[in-house]
């Protein structure tokens, strides 16, 4: 039995179509080695919420280089061109949000979604939830990590019990 959550499939589908729809196909995600992480130098991480009939977390975690060229091709400004740090965590905020709001209509409903928490360095995440997948990826040659944790009291289904629902 396992704490009901999106499948590695659709988790990396929905990843794939965010990150390719906000920032374009030229630099596809690529697979990252396993349990590897988000690497050193993580410096921005944002987390959204979902509460409902599913209650769970989805986090981004991504380096600062990840952040920057994110944020240039989010807004369409040339690479290197000054960007404001609340310019870089309205990205970094817009990918987490847009990433949990796929997440959210994967689950059983209705749920509603937070506002992103955004924050440079890591966000902690809250005793009660357990992480139910995680995608570890590279984009650019820099990794990053997006991860969907659920609460520990959520409802435990098996697979027989989620297919004939």
């Amino acid at each position: 039995m396992m704490l009901e959550g999106p499948s590695f499939t659709d988790l990396h589908a929905v990843v794939d179509e965010v990150w390719t729809t906000f920032l374009g196909p030229e630099d596809p995600l690529l697979p990252a080695l396993p349990d590897t992480g988000p690497g050193e130098g993580v410096t921005w991480s944002a987390a959204t919420s979902v509460s409902g009939a599913w209650n769970g977390v989805v986090t981004v975690e991504i380096p600062d280089l990840v952040a920057q060229t994110a944020t240039e091709r989010m807004l369409g400004v040339a690479p290197g061109e000054a960007l404001s740090t609340e310019d870089v965590a309205d990205a970094v905020g817009e990918l987490v949000n847009m990433i949990g709001g796929n997440v959210k209509s994967l689950m059983p409903g209705p749920s509603a979604l937070s506002l992103p928490l955004v924050a440079r360095g890591t966000i902690a995440s809250p005793s009660d939830l357990t992480e139910v997948s995680h995608l570890d990826l590279t984009w650019a040659g820099s990794p990053l990590r997006v991860s969907v944790l659920a609460r520990r009291d959520a409802p435990v289904h098996t697979l027989d019990q989620r297919e004939s629902a």
